[in-house]
């Protein structure tokens, strides 16, 4: 079997992902491996660096009973959106990205383990599970669905107007604090909106981004896995 690697050029064998495609069928599973591949690693240093958070108990002692814990807590918070202007800046800039992206995902996977030490254990084995399983399924059903011609660009605007309303939403909720019951139907609706980013990130990793946008493809594909896991932990919490 040939093998190969988009930046050297070299080409894989491999089937058309799509109806009439134009573009080489070859190059184009080589750059979703290579999506995948980053994401993948991404995952597993999130689960690697959350599990320490969550299961060192003076961790989140520290962060709920001090002062200097809290600012941690909120600075924890907002590196990662601090982070996301270089990453945008340095996307395609090899290999200055890949470090950016690993410092931008420890960020977050810090900030994933903070939140999940308030739950218990059980709660976000379980939402984990059940985060996974929708993923992969999310995953299989748009390739299976873009390789019959079907095409989920149209659902962008939808997808956008529902994050600026969870947006505007979200920063209403700091000052006015939702109950259990509208925390957790907040949630389901958050959990909706992200299981649609999975198909339409999907859709245009197989379709639409050039191949120098790997960054691009693992950052989005990897804040949609979060999210969806963060709302079906509030939804366990709220049940």
């Amino acid at each position: 079997m040939e093998k190969s690697d988009i930046e050297s050029g070299v080409v894989i064998g491999g089937k058309e992902l799509y109806p009439k495609m134009t573009e080489s069928p070859e190059l184009r599973w080589a750059f979703t491996r290579k999506v995948y591949a980053i994401l993948t690693l991404q995952l597993i240093v999130t689960v690697g660096v959350s599990s320490v958070v969550f299961f060192v108990g003076e961790i989140s002692v520290f962060i709920t009973t001090t002062t200097s814990g809290l600012v941690v807590f909120f600075v924890s918070l907002l590196l990662p959106l601090l982070m996301l202007w270089p990453l945008i800046v340095f996307a395609k800039k090899h290999p200055v990205n890949l470090i950016i992206l690993m410092l931008f995902t420890l960020s977050i996977s810090f900030a994933v383990g903070l939140c999940c030490s308030f739950s218990k254990g059980m709660i976000v084995l379980e939402a984990a599970v059940l985060t996974a399983t929708m993923v992969v399924g999310l995953t299989i059903y748009t390739f299976w669905a873009v390789r019959r011609g079907h095409d989920f660009s149209f659902l962008a605007p939808f997808l956008f107007g529902s994050l600026l309303i969870i947006l505007v939403f979200a920063t209403i909720q700091v000052f006015h604090p939702l109950g259990k019951l509208s925390s957790m139907i907040f949630s389901c609706v958050v959990s909706v909106c992200f299981c649609g980013y999975i198909i339409y990130d999907t859709n245009q990793l197989i379709k639409k981004l050039n191949y120098d946008e790997y960054i691009h493809a693992a950052i989005s594909l990897y804040l949609d896995v979060i999210n969806l896991f963060l709302n079906l932990v509030g939804i366990l919490v709220h049940t």
